[in-house]
């Protein structure tokens, strides 16, 4: 039997010899899948002492896909550096996780597939004055919209911090985007993105796993658990084999006028999984995929 991929997960805070609880019942579905697990101390990797982080990962024992939290682009290019001062090596390099992470590096590829958006590289404290803001989101015209940063949205501060009911009223978007930054504070994630808004039905959105260019597994997305939409995935597939990444997630909601659209492309090692959803599949395809790995992110 071929040797399997191991799975670097994030390790328990209070804990570091176990796996973070959030994350035991995958730590399971790897190990049954073949895969060999090692643990990440997260709370060093964010700290900036990435050597630390990996102190518990075995030297020369083979490539890995990350599962954990979230992790900001550059300390995942420090992870990576870390991992391979130990002889150890990520299946998702660096600047592929930043084009699938953060909506500038995967927009061209979908941006038929998606609402219009524009993006400003933007530090956490210093958000555009409200006339940078109007010409920022001008190519989208006149309507509704929603802004975000590179990877976050507050769309639980909906009509607060998320939704803007007219893109062209400069006093409208300069409130929604300062208490948007405000909220962010210094988890602001690359800069800010505005969005044209289309109206989903009700239905929640699907959460489809992407492994080597092959759908493997379709979930509700977190936020809905109880909502699994079945769409038809054609439509979508051949965006998804031109990202050229190896392990992505496509979040799919259906528009009012029945099209399907792809509301966030995700790097599926930061993914959220719904409570409730059977990982199997996926993980069977993570383990079994071919040893290599595609640092550049290219085509």
């Amino acid at each position: 039997m071929n040797e399997r991929n191991g799975f670097l997960f994030c390790a328990d805070p209070l804990r570091a010899a176990r796996p973070d609880p959030q994350f035991a019942g995958e730590v399971a579905t790897a190990r049954a899948a073949g895969g060999r697990i090692a643990l990440l101390d997260h709370d060093a990797l964010l700290a900036g002492d990435a050597a630390r982080a990996v102190a518990r990962v075995a030297r020369d024992s083979g490539p890995y896909w990350y599962r954990g939290w979230m992790i900001p682009s550059a300390r995942y290019a420090e992870l990576e550096a870390a991992l391979g001062a130990r002889g150890c090596a990520l299946l998702t390099g660096a600047a592929g996780y930043r084009r699938a992470h953060e909506l500038p590096g995967w927009y061209e590829e979908f941006a038929a597939l998606t609402p219009r958006s524009v993006w400003h590289p933007m530090a956490p404290d210093a958000p555009p004055a409200a006339d940078a803001l109007t010409r920022i989101a001008a190519p989208l015209g006149p309507g509704p919209g929603v802004v975000k940063d590179y990877v976050k949205s507050r769309k639980h501060e909906w009509h607060e911090a998320c939704y803007v009911p007219e893109l062209t009223d400069r006093r409208q978007l300069a409130s929604v985007v300062g208490r948007f930054v405000e909220l962010q504070g210094t988890f602001l994630a690359g800069g800010l993105v505005v969005r044209s808004f289309e109206p989903f039905v009700a239905g929640g959105e699907a959460r489809v796993w992407w492994v080597d260019g092959e759908a493997v597994l379709t979930t509700a997305h977190p936020d809905t658990p109880d909502r699994v939409p079945a769409p038809e995935l054609s439509f979508v597939r051949e965006a998804v084999a031109r990202l050229g990444l190896r392990w992505v997630t496509t979040d799919l909601a259906l528009r009012e006028d029945g099209a399907w659209r792809v509301v966030e492309v995700g790097d599926g090692q930061v993914s959220g999984v719904p409570a409730g959803a059977d990982t199997g599949d996926l993980f069977a395809a993570l383990a079994a995929a071919e040893a290599h790995r595609d640092p550049s992110g290219a085509h």
